[in-house]
């Protein structure tokens, strides 16, 4: 992935603050390691990417996303193996997403080699903070916002894309308690939800504050306009077995082509597991959970991997879910993070050695 021709301006940290942190009590994403990137969009084109210090940026007041909302972002993770290899997974996927994203909010796309030889380089300087052992990652955000200075209401001309990590362990370390959406939305057709733009997870606070308060964890997303399908939760995409049947919505303008959803998609397909990607409606989930055909329901993304939903609320009222054998949410999450860590062979070709 490296191209040796990109030239990067380096600044390593005078010291490093590793020594400072509690490994084994990390707050997801409150921690970041030493170094970041940023590159800027200036005058029509991308300049030379930098590295520098983590740390706090001077930017205008008047810098348009902070008024108009034009930033999109991605996730990944960085694993390290026994042999102290670092490795990725599907990375290209998240470029292209990120460039899909950028598209629809009208920001410049970020060029292949200036991605890839950045977050090489960045790794590789940080790579102390990449922790071995099943559930520890390096969590990897890029993230572009449009810093143009005027309130005009207009795209900007000046952007600014970053990439910053966090050593990371499990989003979520307990099941989770969701509530069905009938009122709220997440996005609608034509819109933006297909991308991970930002203002998709801040429209989505204060719903998620509302269920919260209800002793809930999360939303289940269904459409804008009737309500009646499920799509996906806030921070993952969501799949349903009725019976030996793995049900999850295909994407569309409202749902995010989530990585780790096509790859339990596949990994099922493998497996043998009879998985239905069509749209799937809250009636069939409600009678599915009161007549006992509901087996399970988990969340997948890159955050998450895998978490399993405990139960849901629909209409007030609330359906537990049984606890059975051999779950399929168990044997996927086990199954990614095989291959995420190099513990076996990636029949796919998904994980791509950082260094």
């Amino acid at each position: 992935m490296n191209n040796t021709d990109i030239q990067l301006d380096i600044k390593k940290a005078e010291n490093s603050r590793i020594d400072q942190v509690d490994f084994s009590n990390l707050q997801f994403g409150k921690i970041n390691a030493d170094h970041m990137m940023y590159c800027d969009y200036i005058d029509g084109a991308w300049q030379t990417p930098q590295i520098v210090p983590y740390g706090p940026m001077e930017i205008e007041p008047s810098a348009k996303v902070f008024h108009y909302g034009q930033a999109v972002f991605e996730g990944m993770k960085a694993f390290k193996d026994e042999e102290d290899q670092v490795w990725l997974f599907r990375p290209e996927q998240n470029f292209e997403r990120i460039n899909t994203s950028s598209k629809r909010l009208a920001i410049p796309e970020f060029p292949k080699d200036h991605f890839f030889t950045s977050l090489t380089t960045l790794l590789e300087m940080d790579k102390d903070w990449i922790k071995k052992g099943e559930g520890n990652s390096l969590y990897i955000r890029p993230f572009v916002i449009a810093t143009e200075n005027g309130v005009s209401a207009s795209e900007s001309n000046r952007y600014r894309f970053m990439i910053i990590t966090c050593p990371a362990q499990a989003y979520y370390n307990k099941p989770i308690k969701v509530i069905f959406a009938q009122e709220y939305s997440r996005a609608a057709d034509g819109g933006v939800g297909y991308a991970k733009a930002a203002g998709n997870y801040g429209a989505q606070f204060y719903p998620t504050k509302l269920a919260k308060a209800k002793g809930l964890d999360q939303i289940i997303w269904t459409d804008a306009s009737s309500h009646e399908y499920l799509e996906e939760a806030g921070t993952m995409n969501i799949f349903f077995r009725v019976g030996d049947k793995l049900l999850t919505a295909p994407t569309n303008d409202r749902i995010l082509d989530g990585v780790t959803r096509k790859s339990i998609i596949q990994l099922a397909k493998d497996t043998n597991v009879d998985v239905v990607v069509e749209k799937v409606s809250v009636k069939e989930i409600v009678n599915a959970a009161k007549n006992g055909e509901l087996k399970e329901i988990f969340g997948a993304g890159t955050a998450a991997t895998v978490v399993r939903v405990d139960g849901f609320e629909y209409d007030g009222t609330y359906y537990d879910l049984p606890t059975i054998d051999e779950p399929y949410g168990t044997f996927f999450k086990k199954s990614l993070q095989d291959i995420q860590y190099n513990k076996v062979k990636d029949p796919h070709g998904w994980t791509v050695k950082a260094f």
